[in-house]
């Protein structure tokens, strides 16, 4: 069985909030701009706290934001 990740739409949804900074979104959600680096590139899967800031900061739901599994369209 292959490895089964927590992916995310983090960077295109920062790109289509008037291009929001990686550090703008870490300053909104109380997080380093290390952290939204990490998820963005796959390498951390956020806490369920943490996931609900980021969706709350984008107005959107878990699932907008978070998916589990391997289909991205951003692979």
């Amino acid at each position: 069985m292959g490895k089964v990740l927590v992916g995310n739409h983090i960077r295109k949804l920062r790109f289509n909030h008037n291009e929001m900074t990686q550090q703008q979104l870490a300053d909104k959600v109380g997080v380093t701009r290390q952290t939204i680096v990490a998820l963005e590139k796959g390498n951390y899967s956020p806490s369920l706290e943490l996931a609900f800031r980021i969706a709350h900061a984008f107005n959107l739901s878990l699932e907008e934001v978070f998916f589990y599994g391997e289909n991205s369209e951003e692979r």
